[in-house]
């Protein structure tokens, strides 16, 4: 679960302060210098010391002969003849992923699916699909996408792509085939209920936008009905501010200009993505203050990210906001609910989010991929960092979860994590948290509880937030 910022898009960096020259005078706690040795000699350099000494570049150049030493035994001596760019690329993988979980090497594909992730683009039809009884099945087309034009309608079933049958194929290998280069064209044959013969489209691949935002209005006796707006974020993709400023735009739109009674701004089981984009959607409920805090080991990773006042906070500055988060929300997710439970903008609902509480940059190699390496770590505007313990709700509540899935829909989250970035006298979590979001809004606790808050129908003393 990677919160993600391509090297190159740290912007409003602050310079790190100025050393200051005039050393500090010691505290009363300090422990006194310590004594000489009694034979003169200087005492023996403690293991830390010694792992904090600079290395002599001597030492280092033997150690990369050492590497190229067994390099050239395994390309000599091993049974089979090995690929030697395949050796390397595991080297360095092996290397950036002995510093911590999040660090890592990126072969050129990899790469190039991680950036069609961050995106939120590709190259594709915009049919959302699902698989059923081993068919594949359309959901619905998305708007002013070539499927919605050519007439690919909800409930169709994809039978066949460029003549191969679908049946057989898993989900992944249906989408993986009906994505492609943009302007390249494939042909989608459906079946229709009610129509007798299959039907064909000749399709042309274009700009697809993943949609990272889905809203409805809950509260009332009807799905779809009520005064709470329900904005259920997937991911942090360059999609995601845009498409809460639609969702909130689109509310407005449908009641006439009238706010909601209340917002519900559901980040369970979002992984996270750009640092950007959670400032971007904080920004999006806040009009001024930090948003979070990166603090690196050189100055240039260091930074504040502030919020401005916009016409859009101030469409919704008077309306109630809860945060669901749980086990699953990680990274951007807990920027965002750390920013808004800190400014007392929201109450944050649910169980403890997953505790990754460190940014990567995504660093180019060219033709060779990208690395992610971990450059810094974040802090809520408190100053707090959930590295490794997680956002804590301002109200626990946790789902009723069925018998078959107890006891493994809980995870510890990042503390669970071999070789986890550990910061010194920090609390760690050492406890699960649930995971599990049922399918079915009427037995969605969280959900449930929330709207009840907002509708006044449940009371709690940290909702709403009061400023202290």
């Amino acid at each position: 679960m990677a919160l993600s910022l391509p090297a190159g898009h740290l912007v409003a960096q602050e310079p790190a302060p100025a050393p200051v020259e005039e050393p500090a005078p010691p505290a009363d706690d300090q422990a006194p210098p310590a004594e000489p040795a009694p034979s003169g000699e200087e005492p023996e350099p403690t293991a830390a010391e010694n792992a904090a000494a600079p290395r002599d570049p001597l030492e280092i150049y033997a150690d990369l002969n050492l590497f190229g030493e067994i390099f050239d035994r395994i390309r000599a001596e091993y049974v089979d003849p090995p690929d030697e760019q395949e050796l390397i690329r595991a080297a360095i993988q092996g290397m950036l992923t002995s510093l911590d979980p999040h660090s890592g090497y990126l072969p050129p594909a990899d790469y190039d699916d991680m950036r069609e992730d961050t995106s939120g683009e590709f190259g594709g039809l915009g049919i959302e699909v699902t698989m059923e009884e081993g068919v594949i099945k359309v959901v619905s087309p998305i708007d002013d996408t070539p499927a919605a034009k050519a007439g690919i309608m909800a409930n169709d079933f994809i039978i066949e792509l460029d003549g191969m049958q679908v049946q057989g194929m898993t989900l992944d290998e249906a989408v993986a085939k009906m994505r492609g280069p943009i302007g390249t064209s494939i042909k989608v044959t459906v079946f229709r209920e009610g129509v007798e013969k299959p039907l064909d489209f000749e399709l042309t691949r274009a700009v697809i936008a993943m949609r990272a935002v889905r809203w409805t209005m809950e509260g009332g006796e009807a799905e779809g009905e009520g005064d709470v707006a329900v904005l259920r974020l997937s991911r942090f993709s360059e999609q995601a501010f845009v498409g809460i400023e639609k969702a909130l735009q689109d509310i407005f739109a449908q009641r006439d200009g009238v706010a909601p009674k209340g917002i519900i701004l559901d980040l369970r089981n979002n992984p996270g993505g750009l640092v950007d984009q959670s400032v971007y959607v904080a920004d999006a409920f806040l009009k001024q203050g930090a948003v979070v805090l990166t603090r690196g080991r050189i100055p240039e990773e260091s930074a504040r990210y502030d919020a401005q006042p916009d016409a859009l906070d101030a469409m919704i500055a008077d309306v109630p906001l809860v945060v669901l988060i749980n086990g699953g929300s990680a990274s951007a997710s807990e920027i965002v609910a750390g920013a808004l439970q800190d400014h007392k903008r929201a109450t944050v609902v649910g169980t403890r989010s997953f505790g990754k509480g460190s940014v990567q940059s995504i660093i180019s190699l060219g033709p060779d991929g990208a690395m992610r390496l971990t450059t810094a770590r974040y802090y809520t505007p408190n100053n707090r960092s959930i590295q490794a313990l997680g956002i804590s709700p301002d109200i626990e509540i946790k789902q009723v979860v069925p018998e078959e899935f107890q006891g493994r829909d809980e995870i510890i989250g990042e503390a669970g994590l071999a070789g986890h970035i550990t910061i010194e006298g920090q609390e760690e979590t050492s406890v699960g948290s649930s995971v599990y979001v049922p399918a079915d809004k009427a037995e969605d606790t969280q959900l449930q509880y929330a709207i009840r808050l907002v509708d006044g129908k449940e009371t709690n003393a940290a909702f709403p937030p009061k400023a202290e």
